[in-house]
């Protein structure tokens, strides 16, 4: 049954689902090609915790001024047991090595060219992937460079202003030769 869930996520049988599927996984994937796995899970931990200390603190402020009932705003998932026993664990496991064993015999069936198409198909998305990172990568260098070249005009300006600092805080000197001023129309 594993399989099965697995195979109607790939073949796109309930299309919500897998596209629910498909953007974390594109969206976990872009988050780490831009960022380290520490970062990502620090934010995501972050935000999480903005969002759960500003709701339990509203609450907090509602019953304060009687306008609430003091209930805990996450009561129901701090009650929720989480535990189980070791039959449970047991079938948990199975059900884990049986998903992993049936991905990499999908793998090896694709890779192998158990099928034609299949492996047609998982070629073409792999040269799709690598054209969409090899876009991003070039667009963020592009990036890059325009704020690092802003920066260096920055920095240039700061070095500038310093100079004119030391040299006794005077206007930046006359451009034109022998200090004449160019004839304005």
């Amino acid at each position: 049954s594993a399989n099965v869930n697995l195979m109607d996520l790939i073949y796109w049988k309930d299309t919500e689902r897998s596209g629910m599927v498909l953007t974390g996984l594109v969206v976990g994937l872009l988050s780490l090609f831009q960022l380290s796995i520490i970062t990502v899970v620090s934010t995501v931990s972050l935000a999480i915790m903005c969002f759960t200390i500003s709701v339990r603190i509203y609450y907090q402020l509602l019953y304060i001024l009687s306008w609430g009932d003091g209930e805990h705003p996450f009561k129901s998932y701090l009650d929720l047991d989480i535990s189980f026993s070791g039959e449970q664990a047991d079938l948990y496991m199975q059900k884990l090595i049986v998903m992993t064993l049936s991905a990499v015999d999908t793998l090896k069936r694709l890779f192998f060219v158990g099928n034609l198409f299949e492996s047609l198909k998982f070629l073409f998305l792999m040269y799709l992937q690598l054209f969409f990172l090899f876009v991003h990568s070039l667009i963020f260098n592009e990036q890059v460079d325009g704020i690092i070249a802003k920066i260096q005009a920055h920095i240039d300006n700061v070095k500038d202003i310093l100079q004119r600092l030391v040299q006794g805080g005077g206007p930046p000197p006359d451009p034109t030769p022998g200090g004449a001023k160019p004839k304005t129309q």
